[in-house]
């Protein structure tokens, strides 16, 4: 997990989007560019959570169904739900949202600590949670989005 201290400066700004009726967000620094909704190819034996990959400006560019990695119901993508580019570790991955509804600027000490009732898979997923403006943000750890990029990591 991602030591929250160790960011540059007092502030980090992140992204918030929406799966469903839940709020996550994640770092900006990790964030390459959102783009609309395009339809994915699949790939034979790929995990459940892949959809598939597009072509993006000549590079092929997997696509995670954020709410399937997550534990929840699979996304049916529609015109509405957008993609965020990010970079995980030296990787480029498209992460499929509902919508992307703020950008926010936080200090290190906003970010509570992820509750100790949460299982351990919970906990390797959000790194913490934000409590702003009566809304529960759940901050995303980006390095276990991929499992394969745990495994480099240990």
């Amino acid at each position: 997990m991602t030591d929250l201290n160790s960011a540059s400066g007092p502030n980090r700004e992140l992204v918030a989007f929406r799966i469903g009726a839940q709020e996550f967000c994640v770092d900006i620094t990790a964030v390459r560019e959102i783009r609309g909704w395009t339809k994915t190819t699949a790939l034979p034996r790929a995990p459940a959570y892949v959809s598939g990959v597009v072509n993006l400006r000549g590079a092929v560019l997997p696509i995670v169904d954020l709410a399937l990695r997550l534990g929840s119901v699979s996304t049916e993508p529609n015109e509405r739900h957008v993609i965020i580019v990010t970079q995980i570790g030296t990787q480029i991955v498209g992460l499929l949202v509902d919508a992307v509804s703020d950008i926010i600027t936080v200090t290190n000490s906003d970010v509570q600590p992820t509750p100790d009732v949460a299982s351990e898979m919970v906990k390797s997923f959000v790194q913490g949670i934000l409590a702003i403006d009566g809304r529960m943000i759940s901050l995303i750890a980006m390095d276990h989005v991929l499992p394969e990029l745990q495994l480099e990591a240990a």
